[in-house]
């Protein structure tokens, strides 16, 4: 019943999605919002929730215009779910900035299949990601999948090599300029040296364990299915497939990398996730193990919240 309800694209799914969106919006502030509130407050987390709300409807519009689903709305309802699984996903106002603009990136990353406006793509990529790496610097790991996109087409065009770089230098030369101008200096606007750590100590609590194993098993038992499933899929879509798959292991070694590890840093991994899982959802022949796998995918975010 809950799969045949999100197998299509409905008004009421996107209210459904807003609204689990907006409780973990508002339970990672529950601590704020105690500690009273103001209106420059309110400003800034409306602003924020409206880019979380505009990262979902991206994410909708990547899936659905690259023929990534079935025009089902499992991964908007997966990515809504995943932020209920880890509510600081929403919390990092830089963090939910980057990942926007990662999304406005991979749209573009994406949409190399059809052969059309190849050199501005591939610029328009590189720019926003260049944006993102700016909120967050790790969000850079991410240019490593215009060059991946480049290798699996087999582009021999040496300009379309060369363009990736030129958007993410004029990143970093628009950048240098705003920064001389406000800080008399060509590099006091960059987050540099970039930090890393190893230090997993803050997710040793059971909320944390419970929801990345379920994440983690989800994940990689979709992917065998979903790698598998590439075959099958017609030939222009299938390096987009591939694109995606890549993004989610981008993602998965950001978390690793990050220094401040408190959970904000998942969010990277979410929309690429929620294409894998909700690809594997929709070739689940046997009804009543897909409504349990999508069950258990509920449920669990919502006892998360009791413990």
């Amino acid at each position: 019943m809950i799969t045949s309800f999100f197998n299509k694209s409905r008004p009421t799914n996107f209210l459904i999605v807003f609204a689990v969106t907006l409780l973990a919006f508002i339970i990672a502030r529950i601590p704020i919002i105690c500690g009273g509130i103001s209106g420059e407050f309110l400003i800034k987390q409306s602003t924020l929730l409206f880019v979380i709300l505009s990262s979902i409807l991206l994410l909708n519009f990547i899936a659905t215009k690259n023929s990534l689903t079935h025009n089902s709305n499992f991964e908007l309802l997966l990515f809504s779910l995943f932020l209920l699984f880890i509510p600081l996903t929403t919390a990092s106002s830089d963090i939910l900035l980057s990942n926007f603009f990662v999304l406005l990136g991979l749209r573009r990353i994406i949409s190399l299949h059809t052969e059309k406006d190849t050199k501005k793509k591939l610029f328009d990529a590189a720019f926003w990601i260049g944006i993102a790496a700016l909120f967050y610097f790790w969000s850079i790991l991410f240019f490593a999948l215009i060059i991946a996109s480049l290798v699996l087409y087999t582009d021999k065009n040496l300009r379309h090599w060369i363009l990736p770089f030129l958007g993410i230098l004029s990143v970093f030369l628009i950048t240098s300029a705003l920064s001389i101008v406000l800080y008399d200096n060509f590099f006091e606007i960059f987050d540099l040296p970039p930090e890393m750590s190893y230090e997993f100590e803050a997710y040793n609590s059971l909320k944390y364990l419970i929801a990345i194993t379920v994440l983690l098993s989800f994940g990689v038992w979709s992917s065998i299915f979903y790698l598998q499933n590439i075959k099958k899929k017609k030939k222009v879509y299938r390096v987009s497939f591939k694109t995606i798959i890549i993004a989610m292991f981008i993602g998965f070694f950001i978390v690793i990398q990050v220094p401040d590890k408190n959970g904000a840093e998942f969010l990277f991994l979410y929309a690429p996730l929620s294409i894998v899982i909700a690809n594997y959802i929709e070739i689940i022949q046997d009804k009543w193990f897909k409504e349990v796998f999508l069950s258990i995918l509920i449920v669990v975010p919502f006892i998360l919240l009791l413990l």
